[in-house]
């Protein structure tokens, strides 16, 4: 008699005990210091930085809330904090760089979109992004990639410019420096609490 077969798991434990359903995620199951703790490890570039750690997706995330409060001085909290969870999915799915992702297809941005929305839910935001705020923080996002890409991952300026498009000149960008997965952890909890308050 053939045995049944196991059902696939589709969850994933989190250090906070957690165990989170990858195929449908419940906001229940989702807590800041899981995010920030993966965000801190998940490494930018697929790692390809300068720097003695990897730029990690903690860090971006915190480059694009900071870049996107630039572009909207007047930005509210939900703003900030959308901009600051823009990318929260990856502390389960990783950072797959965009040539991939275009590999894979559509299938994959469903499934970061439908774990977005749990997180959003999960801390008081709207389920998804609203579309004026969505394109702000997507040329934010542009924006930190190409200074990323000349500071850190070996772009030229025009190759930059190529693919991110140039960053307006009034923002104020400091020099980018890989930071060890605890103090980006650290970083991104705080920025977090603040916009929380």
């Amino acid at each position: 008699m053939p045995s049944k077969k196991q059902p696939i798991r589709a969850w994933q434990r989190m250090l906070s005990g957690r165990r989170l359903d990858l195929l449908d995620p419940s906001p229940l199951d989702i807590e800041i210091e899981d995010i920030a703790h993966g965000l801190a490890r998940v490494a930018r570039w697929n790692g390809q930085t300068k720097g003695a750690h990897a730029f990690s997706v903690a860090q971006h995330c915190l480059l694009v809330e900071r870049i996107a409060g630039e572009l909207l001085p007047r930005a509210d909290r939900t703003f900030k904090l959308m901009a600051l969870l823009h990318d929260a999915s990856e502390y389960v799915v990783g950072d797959l760089i965009s040539p991939f992702k275009a590999a894979v297809g559509l299938d994959y941005k469903d499934f970061e979109l439908r774990l977005l929305s749990a997180i959003h839910l999960r801390f008081g935001l709207p389920a998804k992004t609203p579309e004026d705020a969505g394109k702000l923080i997507k040329k934010a996002d542009h924006i930190a990639a190409y200074f990323e890409a000349t500071q850190l991952a070996g772009f030229t300026r025009e190759e930059a410019r190529k693919f991110f498009g140039y960053p307006p000149g009034f923002l104020r960008i400091p020099r980018l420096l890989p930071l060890a997965a605890a103090d980006a952890q650290a970083q991104y909890i705080n920025r977090f609490q603040r916009l929380s308050i």
